[in-house]
């Protein structure tokens, strides 16, 4: 399964970015093979607005069928369930360890956003 992980630098060993509009990088994890990839979300760090929007559309157009951040809003979270793609927030520590929650069951989808929009 490809999963994009929201990371404050290009790496495995990089903290998760709580946030998902603005996140530094987007990291994309197949975990059946351990492949990934870093793909920088620099065009959204200082958008005025519809950076979740625009983050959701990459993460959609990155192959992702999971999300896994710390904080999705309203707008973003609508967007990425339309494409069916699962979230799952409320993540901290490395992108590994985020991924090992997610393997092991830790880090469930959820049905709602967990913030309000243009939280930063």
């Amino acid at each position: 399964m490809k999963v994009v992980v929201t990371a404050s630098g290009q790496s495995l060993d990089a903290q998760v970015d709580p946030r998902f509009g603005r996140a530094a990088y987007l990291i994309v994890v197949d975990t059946e093979t351990g492949a990934w990839s870093a793909h920088d979300n620099v065009q959204n760090l200082n958008a005025a607005q519809g950076a979740g929007i625009q983050a959701a559309d990459t993460v959609s157009r990155l192959g992702a069928e999971a999300l896994i951040t710390g904080h999705c809003g309203p707008n973003a979270f609508r967007t990425l369930a339309s494409a069916g793609i699962k979230v799952m927030v409320g993540a901290q520590g490395t992108v590994s360890e985020a991924i090992e929650a997610f393997k092991s069951g830790a880090l469930t989808p959820t049905d709602a956003p967990n913030v309000a929009g243009h939280w930063t």
